[in-house]
Parts: C-alpha cells; sequence; structure tokens
C-alpha cells in the first residue's frame, strides 16, 4: 500500500479523535439545540467543551467560535458576511494576496463584481509577502486585508507579525486563513490583532465536514457580519442549522491535542524531512520557496526534466503526493501560487509537493529514487 504524502490536502484522523467522534455517532447522539434533556444537554455541553478547546489554541474566547462546515464556509462567512457593512460605509477597498487559497480568491472574486476594488499583493521568489507592500497599499477606505498564515503550496509562512504592526493603527478587519498553520503554528493566530481566523478540521487530524470561523470582538462588540444562510439563529446568529456535535467535539479534541503535542510533532516532521531530502539528493531538486520560513512538514521541489504529471502517475504505488492545492488538482492549469512567485515554467511542470504528519510511516525511498530515475532516463 502507498504511502501518504498529501497531508497538506487532508490529514489521517487521530486515533483518540476517530474514538471520541464514534462515541457522539454511537451514543451520545442527541442535539444540543435540545436541552430538556440529558442526551441534549450533553451534546451542548460537549459542543461548548469543544469551543473552549479550540478558542484556547488561539488565545480567543468561547463565544468567538462560530462552527461552520470548514474553512471555505468559514472564508466565505468572513468575507462576504461584510458585503452590507462595507456598501453602508463606503468602505469598498479590499486587499488579498496573489498567493491566497481559491476559497479566498473566488469569495474576494465576488465580492469586486459587487462593486468592491480588490488589489492582489505580489509576492517574490521566498514565496513570502512583503510587509511593505501591504503599507503602501492600505487607504483609508481599506474594509478588508486577507491574508494566509500558511501556503498550502509551498507550507511557507507568512510574516503575520509584521502585518500586524502595520494595521495596529487602521481599521480595517484582517482575516487569516489559517487552514494550513491552525494547530501547526501556534503563536501567530494568537495576535488580538487578527479579526477572523478560519479553521478546518481535516487539516489538523481531526474529521472532514467541521471548521470555524474566530470572529474576534472589538472593543466587546462582534464584528458586522451579515449571515450568508437564514432558519435557526445557531452560532450567534451567523450560521443557523443543526450543530454536528460527534464532528465539532473531534475538532475539539483535535485542537487540545494539537496545543499538547506540537513539539514533538514539529521534531518528528523536522526529522522525516531530513531523510526525505537526503532520499532524493541524487536527483538534484530545486526547492521552491525560501525554506527558512517552510514548516517542517511541507516541501515543495522541481526535479529536473521529469514532468510532475508523470512523476505522480509512476509514485502511486509508492507514495502519493501532488503537484498542486487539492482543490484544483483536477485541472491542468499551472499553479498559480509558483506563477506568483515568477518561477519559470519549466520549474513549474516538474513541482511536485510532498506533505507528510507525525503519524507518516517511512517510504520506501530507495524504490522512490529508483523509479524517479527511470523516469529521468527515458
Amino acid at each position: 500500500m502507498a504511502i501518504y504524502l498529501d497531508c497538506n490536502a487532508t490529514t489521517p484522523l487521530e486515533p483518540a479523535v476517530l474514538t471520541l467522534v464514534n462515541r457522539f455517532m454511537e451514543r451520545e447522539y442527541g442535539n444540543a439545540a435540545s436541552p430538556i434533556h440529558d442526551f441534549g444537554a450533553f451534546a451542548r455541553m460537549a459542543t461548548e467543551h469543544a469551543r473552549g478547546q479550540i478558542a484556547s489554541l488561539v488565545a480567543a474566547r468561547r463565544d468567538e467560535v462560530i462552527f461552520t462546515s470548514g474553512a471555505t464556509e468559514a472564508n466565505n462567512l468572513a468575507l462576504l458576511g461584510l458585503v452590507q457593512h462595507g456598501l453602508a460605509t463606503g468602505r469598498r477597498h479590499l486587499i488579498t494576496t496573489a498567493i491566497e487559497h481559491k476559497a479566498v480568491l473566488e469569495p474576494l472574486a465576488e465580492m469586486e463584481r459587487l462593486g468592491f476594488t480588490l488589489e492582489r499583493l505580489p509576492v517574490d521568489a521566498s514565496g513570502r509577502l512583503e510587509p511593505r507592500r501591504l503599507a503602501t497599499a492600505l487607504r483609508p477606505d481599506t474594509l478588508l486585508v486577507s491574508t494566509m498564515q500558511i501556503n498550502n503550496e509551498t507550507g511557507a509562512s507568512q510574516p503575520l507579525a509584521e502585518l500586524a504592526l502595520l494595521l495596529a493603527a487602521h481599521a480595517a478587519f484582517w482575516h487569516v486563513d489559517g487552514a494550513q498553520g491552525f494547530g501547526k503554528q501556534i503563536e501567530p493566530l494568537t495576535d488580538q490583532r487578527i479579526d477572523f481566523v478560519s479553521i478546518s478540521g481535516h487539516k489538523i487530524y481531526g474529521p472532514k465536514g467541521i471548521g470555524a470561523l474566530i470572529a474576534r470582538k472589538r472593543d466587546g462588540a462582534f464584528p458586522p457580519l451579515t449571515p450568508l444562510m437564514f432558519g435557526g439563529g445557531q452560532e450567534q446568529g451567523l450560521r443557523p442549522g443543526t450543530l454536528p456535535v460527534p464532528l465539532i467535539a473531534g475538532l475539539g479534541e483535535a485542537a487540545k491535542l494539537a496545543q499538547r503535542d506540537h513539539a514533538t510533532r514539529a521534531d518528528r516532521c523536522r526529522a522525516f524531512r531530513q531523510r526525505l531530502l537526503k532520499a532524493l539528493e541524487p536527483l538534484a531538486p530545486v526547492l521552491n520557496g525560501d525554506q527558512q520560513w517552510v514548516l517542517p512538514h511541507t516541501v515543495n521541489l522541481s526535479l529536473p526534466g521529469i514532468p510532475s504529471d508523470r512523476a505522480i502517475t509512476a509514485l502511486k504505488g509508492l507514495v502519493a503526493v501532488s503537484s498542486t492545492s487539492a482543490c484544483t488538482s483536477h485541472t491542468r492549469t499551472p499553479s498559480h501560487v509558483l506563477t506568483a512567485m515568477g518561477l519559470g515554467e519549466q520549474r513549474i511542470e516538474t513541482s511536485i509537493r510532498l506533505s507528510w504528519c507525525h503519524l507518516t510511516p517511512e517510504p520506501d525511498w530507495e524504490a522512490i529514487l529508483t523509479t524517479l530515475h527511470g523516469l529521468r532516463d527515458q
């Protein structure tokens, strides 16, 4: 069976998370909105406990955690939820970067269609936003700045601390897509200047179909979001529908374990990375992005002379890898992230992304190397 090296697309479930999810699926199946009996009361208690576990990981308040179906919905709620406020106040200027996930770029494009002005800031070959570009782009009518924490294709962390300083005296709302960094890079998301953080359970060894938007209060007031769906008033009136208690409990458990085991996981991933790069050294791979900023569980590299589609196909019996974001892997378009970094066509066409975790078993590096050597010799 192939070894899974595509953890940036989705992660395996932690055994403890799976056990807890099954418990709430099989035995504790009450509705959190029906606390009139023990089943409902326990479901509500479990939901609020998970909310606290998630809030703790980002130094937020429990009531600032809004459950969603995942980071994509959280992104949409944070961005499109500000449309009415922006129209009412005349603040219609938006800022983002060229390397954001499609789950951010597409809602922002919809806001652009509705009459907002969207400024997409470039990045350099490191894969990072230069903070001075944000300083130059900010205007009095800037409503929103949206930047990611960790890039899903390169693993490069963005300079959130520097951006926070630039935004300290500005009224713009700041949204951070934390899908790839939540639970893996702890401190940046605790910055109280960040108004919104989007997270997803299946990126931190939790279940699919659950995520959250952390919406921090300013001076005791919630951000002026308008809901995208109606019919129930749950989650501060922003996200109606029956709460998926098993998934929420699983996300809470995953957040707890991430906070507890963060350092150990990072050490294991760092050691795995060293073995991976050593094994592939004979192929003279070219690493994409400035590696000093890349988290230890990801590497994006180009293998000269080996097109990525051929490499992925040839390796599928040994390891599962990818070449772009999971949401665009079905298309033939080049990576918009690597393109934004200014990489050449050949380098992009030979790039692959490998991402792993603390649960990843050791692949057969010799067989991988032999397979890739064979492709280059053809």
